[in-house]
């Protein structure tokens, strides 16, 4: 009789999922920034979760690194482009809405759009009415670029109000490269959702 595997422990949906992902990708340990199938085989000989093949590959989609060194060899549906990692201001910035708040201010508004750069943790952020592209157009032009100059590369989630053709439309003449997070690679825009928990515990404590 053949010899079975041994069996592995599941891991529940959350904050571990996330941080194996992590260790086995990111780490020079365990990780070194290997493949989809290598660091698939690595987790199943140690882990199970049902969508373990998913995560792999949205954290290695969502990874700058992966990006830079291994560009795809075919174009790639809008996503990650190889750039370098932030080595000085205004060199990777990220980008997010926060809201629906309850209740809405007395100028309508209703969500905070911040704008982070990765490396200074410099933060620009806005009330707003609504979480359209077309607000997210009238704020980088506005109050990101007239004020403070264009990014080279700007961070966001897979939202649509941040990957229609109008802000494709932004980005490319003025050569900004547009990147995506995932909720599998926590720390690509970590530092702007520790901000929005910021504001939310501000926003809480004016009210009381």
């Amino acid at each position: 009789m053949g010899r079975s595997n041994p069996p592995v422990p599941y891991v529940p949906q959350g904050d571990l999922r996330r941080t194996i992902l992590h260790i086995y990708h990111d780490t020079a340990a365990n990780g070194a920034h290997f493949g989809r199938n290598t660091t698939l085989h690595k987790m199943k000989q140690r882990y199970f979760w049902p969508s373990m093949y998913k995560g792999i590959n949205n954290c290695i989609k969502s990874c700058i690194l992966c990006a830079q060194f291994n560009p795809r060899r075919q174009k790639p549906p809008g996503t990650l482009k190889p750039i370098k990692p932030a080595d000085g201001v205004w060199q990777l910035v990220s980008m997010d809405f926060h809201g629906p708040i309850n209740p809405t201010s007395q100028r309508g508004n209703k969500y905070i759009i911040s704008f982070t750069d990765i490396l200074s943790k410099f933060v620009v952020t806005k009330a707003v009415r609504d979480n359209t592209v077309q607000t997210v157009v009238i704020f980088l032009k506005e109050d990101i670029i007239a004020k403070f100059g264009t990014p080279r590369c700007m961070l966001t989630d897979n939202e649509t109000h941040f990957i229609s053709t109008v802000t494709n439309e932004l980005f490319k003449p003025i050569c900004i490269t547009h990147l995506y997070s995932t909720s599998y690679h926590p720390q690509t825009n970590g530092q702007i959702e520790r901000y929005n928990s910021t504001m939310d515990a501000k926003i809480q404590g004016e009210r009381c």
